[in-house]
């Protein structure tokens, strides 16, 4: 019979700066952690890929939303009960690395970094595009490297800078997504003072070939569009470990996910696929938001959608680049990556593990620019399926932490995941099922980011493998020795 892991004591990493184990600093306030847990949940994903989303699934794409919303709610359910017992800035790379072993931990940990270097190329591309269209003095490239020097700098400079930053990032995108929902759904009942818009009504949601035009079948299509543009909810967990109050800001990420999500994806979609038909051309030619704005009659209804995408780029930029470098923070750690990741400098800062993080993320820039249809683009397609990998880990990991922790700290259980563990294990299935039906995906290239995915997943699994047995064929020599 094996013994369970041991369930460390909460609390920040003891050490001191400049040592590796130890040194973040509880720089970010509770105000910080409120606006990151509600904006991480907001992705630019949301602005720019809903149009293709509603083209395919129609006023049915509510129900894919709604579906993977639910799945997000259970998810981060499951991860709240750990970070809540164990706040840690590894989350759920630490929490797997204690309930699975080590090398779901290392695996895991890797493909997560791995997945938010490459979001960091694709991302300050976004960003430039919008930039050079409104200085074209400036090119693409010139605007990419500003953006991320920029924010390199930011995160380089303090956590609470990082936290400030995220702060005013957030609170624009989510002012900005709570004016389109009070004003669409203003507009979809008639009431908006000064507009008439002949083509808003509910009969949108069934006049153009009923709520699910293209069968019922385009619900679980849509899933596959929207699914990546959730990642990010998990950020809060990560940052926990650098506030003040560690516990309640996992607490109350958690406890207020629902909402979130139910306003900012449910009701936003809501909004344009009664704002418009869903076939209206508009909505693939100019985005859905812009599509849904310009119908209304709001004046530079484009510019102002292309500023708040902007905003939301460089907040999913910045939010990257702290998350890969805590990651790779945590990693250094557990001795599952190069020590220095480990140590940070006087004011906290892991400079170490944010510059390696970048340093990938300019070569992914590069290669977007010398190779965007062959290395930038596997790239892409195999850190496409992380957010499910990560995902169906938390699963496992809280099936065995929910034992470990009424074990050895009952108390600290302030979350609970709802029905354990039939839900868990519900929701797990759901996301084979969402992985298993990805590779019947041809169309949309379901098919190649899950295969090109599990190959990276792979190599890293079996390199954690090697690493466990070097570093115990390491031990029975050191023993023998000894003899």
């Amino acid at each position: 019979m094996t013994s369970q892991p041991t369930l460390p004591k909460t609390g920040h990493a003891s050490g001191s700066p400049g040592e590796p184990g130890g040194g973040l600093q509880a720089g970010l306030k509770n105000r910080h952690l409120s606006m990151i847990a509600i904006g991480g949940v907001i992705g630019a994903g949301l602005f720019v890929g809903s149009s293709s989303g509603i083209a395919t699934a129609g006023p049915g794409i509510l129900l894919s939303y709604a579906l993977v919303g639910t799945l997000v709610v259970l998810v981060m359910r499951m991860l709240g009960e750990m970070s809540a017992a164990n706040p840690t800035s590894g989350s759920f790379s630490a929490h797997a690395d204690r309930a699975l072993g080590r090398w779901a931990g290392f695996s895991i940990g890797w493909l997560y970094w791995f997945f938010w270097v490459v979001v960091l190329a694709v991302e300050a591309t976004a960003g430039a595009k919008i930039l050079e269209g409104w200085i074209p003095a400036v090119p693409q490239w010139g605007w990419a490297l500003i953006v991320m020097l920029v924010l390199t700098a930011t995160n380089l400079v303090s956590v609470g800078s990082y936290g400030e930053f995220e702060f005013w990032f957030a609170g624009i995108k989510v002012v900005a997504i709570g004016a389109f929902v009070v004003v669409g759904g203003l507009a979809v009942f008639g009431v908006l003072p000064g507009v008439d818009s002949d083509k808003a009504g509910l009969g949108n949601l069934t006049d153009h070939g009923g709520f699910l035009p293209n069968g019922p079948g385009a619900i679980l299509t849509g899933v596959l569009l929207v699914v990546f543009s959730f990642m990010g909810s998990e950020i809060a967990t990560l940052a926990a470990g650098e506030s003040e109050d560690p516990q309640r800001a996992v607490t109350k990420s958690t406890n207020s996910i629902i909402w979130r999500v139910g306003v900012f994806y449910l009701g936003s979609i809501f909004v344009v696929v009664t704002l418009l038909p869903w076939d209206d051309k508009s909505i693939a030619d100019q985005g859905s938001y812009v599509a849904a704005l310009d119908s209304l009659g709001i004046a530079h209804a484009g510019q102002i959608m292309n500023f708040i995408v902007l905003t939301s780029v460089l907040s999913c930029l910045n939010s990257g680049l702290y998350t890969a470098s805590r990651m790779a923070f945590s990693l250094g750690e557990r001795g599952d990556a190069p020590k220095a990741f480990a140590r940070v400098n006087g004011r906290g800062v892991p400079m170490t593990a944010i510059l390696a993080s970048v340093v990938f993320g300019f070569v992914a820039v590069f290669f977007n620019y010398l190779s965007p249809d062959k290395v930038f683009l596997f790239l892409v397609n195999s850190s496409g399926a992380v957010a499910l990998f990560v995902w169906l880990v938390i699963c496992f990991s809280q099936l065995r932490m929910r034992k470990i922790i009424q074990a050895e700290a009952p108390e600290k259980l302030v979350v609970r995941m709802w029905l354990y563990p039939y839900l868990t294990w519900a929701t797990a299935a759901l996301i084979v099922f969402v992985l298993g039906y990805m590779l019947t995906d041809t169309e949309h290239d379901g098919r190649t980011t899950v295969l090109l995915s599990l190959l990276v997943a792979a190599g890293v699994i079996a390199i954690a493998f090697a690493k466990e047995k070097f570093k115990g064929d390491r031990t029975v020599d050191r023993a023998v020795t000894k003899v």
